[in-house]
């Protein structure tokens, strides 16, 4: 099988050319002609990225596509996934483009449609879906456990990412800053629990944490009510201090009529503290959350049946974000359109 993974923007991109590098009976070829122009002083892009970590390279993307891939992995900026996605769309290939869909509910509609049109796969990379800590969650409230879900609180933390790329504080090419980047993981998970679609989000945001770094928001609290009466806040801040030895993690409770539910994603880790180097420790012992998603992407479901959420999914968390950076700039609550 032949993957190309198109743009390295994303820091996610040198996780995804490891794992699909190293995947049995997978070639993975990599594409990042904007590069080089892109990155901003002291960042790795193209050529010299690919080589970084051992794949393959060429210098377009319409090369890329020449190679005949199975399919693609697509880790730009968030702005440029819908040209990406479409252009694998016209070539007839299966995509799974990074998070958020798009950074507005018409180029992801665009997206949706094009890759509908074109009758390939179009999905969207939301890798907490592959928790083993989020599938106990789904278990109890599917067999009923919990009762009826009453409210879930979730919190999805992380370092600034704009030490790894300046981008993500782009308000153009990313089109915001905490709300957009951390609010989907959640939504997603939310979106995959219960058969409920958000119909209404509140949200406030602000600048107060690192307004020296960045021009967006790096602070968010969302609070979204859903259409079987549930009411779900989330945390999407940039809040991890640079001493954090986690670049980032994310936390939900649900609460039912009968019990309540708690989930940490990433905390399978022994903690401790180094004397020698004067700082916390922590040892993970946890599922590679990447690698389960890919491996669905290429393979079909796992084990557990947990599948990628797909372009349609994707889209209904971008239009939360939406109403979230309305909501935040009206000072009331929005409605969700399509909700």
């Amino acid at each position: 099988m032949k993957v190309a993974v198109l743009s390295f923007a994303h820091v996610h991109a040198a996780s995804y050319l490891h794992l699909l590098r190293d995947m049995p009976g997978v070639e993975v070829l990599g594409a990042d002609p904007e590069g080089a122009a892109a990155a901003a002083p002291g960042e790795t892009r193209g050529r010299a990225f690919a080589d970084q970590h051992g794949v393959p390279y060429v210098d377009s993307y319409e090369e890329a596509f020449a190679r005949e891939p199975d399919a693609v992995v697509v880790c730009s900026e968030n702005a440029r996934h819908r040209p990406l996605v479409e252009l694998a769309a016209a070539h007839g290939v299966d995509v799974l483009c990074e998070k958020p869909l798009a950074t507005t509910a018409a180029d992801g509609e665009a997206m949706v449609a094009a890759c509908r049109a074109a009758g390939v796969r179009l999905a969207v990379a939301f890798p907490v879906r592959f928790s083993p800590a989020y599938a106990a969650v789904k278990r109890a409230v599917a067999a009923g456990d919990a009762g009826r879900v009453l409210t879930v609180s979730g919190a999805n933390n992380g370092h600034m990412p704009t030490r790894a790329r300046r981008w993500f504080a782009d308000p153009e090419l990313a089109g915001g800053g905490a709300l957009m980047d951390h609010t989907v993981h959640i939504a997603d998970l939310l979106d995959d629990l219960f058969a409920a679609r958000a119909v209404e989000v509140y949200a406030q945001t602000n600048n107060l944490l690192y307004a020296g770094e960045a021009a967006v928001e790096t602070a968010g609290l969302v609070i979204v009510e859903y259409d079987n009466g549930a009411v779900a806040t989330i945390d999407c801040s940039w809040s991890h201090p640079r001493s954090h030895p986690a670049w980032g993690g994310l936390e939900m409770t649900v609460v039912g009529e009968h019990a309540t539910l708690e989930m940490d994603a990433f905390d399978q880790k022994v903690h401790g503290h180094s004397e020698r180097h004067g700082r916390p420790l922590e040892l993970s012992f946890g599922v590679d959350l990447d690698s389960r998603m890919l491996r669905a992407f290429l393979f079909g479901p796992g084990p557990d049946g947990m599948d990628l959420a797909d372009g349609e999914g994707g889209l209904r968390t971008l239009r939360i974000v939406e109403a979230g950076y309305e909501s935040a700039r009206r000072g009331e609550a929005v409605a969700v359109a399509g909700g």
